[in-house]
């Protein structure tokens, strides 16, 4: 996952603070004589950030060696970064610094939030699992619900739909699952029973789907998210999970009471929606953004269960792209 210009960028960074330090810790007047800045009764004490900037220096060329490895000294870096030009603003705010003084803001931290940021989502998206992808009609067999059902032998007997969540803490996780509540009575009378997915652990996932009422449902834990991989299902994109519309509909659902919870399973991970139907994938909905809402009704159509034989694997699906 490690990109050249990553330790193109914490080199600089390194050589940047470290050159920055130096010149603040043997000539402490220098800047605010250049910026018209009345000079500070103790130097010592503008001496001592040049020599925390220069440490940081240091911290950058060792995350230059490996910068997916020592990603949480970019993390440290970066939130300096953004404290910085925050205290800047309240001092010049308050009348204490001049906007000239600002330019060091600039080149100090500004320039450098979005490599860093870059460095860090690339480092998260780096916990991909490398696991060998299981063929879904192995995975199926492997997923059990909270009563010991395998994912196969449910769909044997009638058709399924296969809701697989986000993380139990998302806000559209849970505006999932107060549409199934919803749609739940249109849904069944079609013949098609539900079976809802997640990544957190049963206590959790039974007190979260409790407060939708649908704690009776079959769910199955997949928290190294075997099932998710083998029905196409593989982590978003950042514009999938924080581009404008995912941040306006976000916004929405918090507003309906849909907030933000604690972080239960893997943040990245996409979301999608199938009808199975006796080992075979019959139509999916597998979402584009984090915040897609799939019409589930319009999803379990049963009239395409009806050719389906048992010994049948899993084919070539039909996906349905349904907002």
């Amino acid at each position: 996952m490690t990109q050249p210009w990553m330790r193109c960028v914490l080199i600089l960074a390194a050589a940047y603070n470290l050159l920055w330090g130096a010149w603040v810790v043997l000539f402490p007047l220098a800047a605010f004589s250049l910026t018209g800045l009345e000079p500070p009764r103790y130097p010592q004490i503008w001496q001592c950030v040049g020599m925390i900037v220069g440490c940081y220096g240091i911290g950058y060329a060792i995350a230059a060696t490996d910068p997916i490895r020592w990603w949480p000294l970019v993390l440290v870096g970066l939130i300096g970064k953004v404290l910085g030009p925050i205290g800047f603003v309240y001092a010049f705010l308050a009348g204490d610094f001049p906007l000239e003084f600002g330019i060091m803001i600039l080149t100090n931290d500004l320039i450098w939030w979005l490599p860093f940021a870059a460095i860090l989502w690339s480092a998260a998206r780096g916990n991909e699992t490398t696991a060998q992808v299981q063929p879904a009609s192995v995975a199926m067999r492997h997923a059990l619900t909270q009563t010991g059902q395998s994912l196969w032998d449910l769909t044997q007997r009638q058709p399924a739909l296969v809701l697989c969540l986000r993380h139990a803490g998302c806000s559209f996780c849970k505006v999932a699952l107060q549409d199934i509540a919803s749609q739940r009575k249109k849904i069944e009378s079609k013949g098609v029973q539900i079976i809802l997915v997640h990544m957190a652990l049963e206590d959790q996932a039974e007190r979260l789907f409790a407060a939708y009422g649908l704690a009776d449902l079959p769910r199955i834990s997949d928290p190294h998210r075997e099932l998710y991989r083998s029905l196409g299902l593989g982590r978003g994109s950042f514009l999938a999970l924080f581009g404008p519309l995912v941040w306006l509909r976000g916004i929405v659902a918090g507003l309906r009471g849909h907030w933000p919870g604690r972080l239960a399973g893997d943040g990245f991970q996409m979301p999608g929606a199938f009808l199975i139907h006796r080992g075979r994938l019959v139509r999916s909905f597998r979402h584009r953004t984090a915040a897609d809402r799939p019409d589930y009704p319009g999803l379990c159509n049963t009239n395409a269960c009806q050719t389906i034989q048992p010994d049948v694997a899993l084919i070539k699906e039909e996906t349905v792209h349904a907002r």
